[in-house]
C-alpha cells in the first residue's frame, strides 16, 4: 500500500478465504476447506493478472474486436439427404407423435 493507506492504480488487495467462501455462499456452492484454500489461491492469482493486464500501456493500441484479421470461414451450403425419421425416432430411447421424448425439466407451476 501506498501511504495514507490507499491503494495504487488498478492493485489488487489479497483475497481471503472469507469472500471466496461469501461467492461461493452466494452461488449455492458448498466448499470443502481443502477446496476453499485452492479456490482462494486461484482467484487471487486470477484477480493479479487482470490488474497486471490493467495497468498496461495500451494508449498506443488502435482498438479492434479481434486480435486476429477474421475471414469468411463457413462452407456453403448443400441440400443432402438427411436421415429418415422413422429410423432415427426407432433407435431413440422414447418417442411419442413422431418425436423424441424427453423428461420434463420445468414445472407448469407459477
Amino acid at each position: 500500500m501506498s501511504p495514507g493507506g490507499a491503494l495504487p492504480p488498478h492493485s489488487v488487495p489479497a483475497l481471503g478465504p472469507e469472500q471466496v467462501a461469501h461467492v461461493a455462499r452466494l452461488a449455492r456452492l458448498e466448499l470443502s476447506p481443502e477446496e476453499l484454500e485452492r479456490y482462494t489461491e486461484q482467484l487471487d492469482a486470477v484477480l493479479a493478472y487482470a490488474a497486471e493486464i490493467a495497468d498496461l500501456d495500451i494508449g498506443d493500441l488502435e482498438p479492434m474486436s479481434h486480435p486476429l484479421p477474421l475471414s469468411n470461414v463457413l462452407r456453403d451450403d448443400h441440400v443432402a439427404a438427411c436421415l429418415d425419421r422413422d429410423s432415427v425416432l426407432a433407435a431413440a430411447p422414447a418417442a411419442e407423435d413422431h418425436r423424441f421424448r424427453v423428461p420434463r425439466l420445468l414445472s407448469e407451476e407459477g
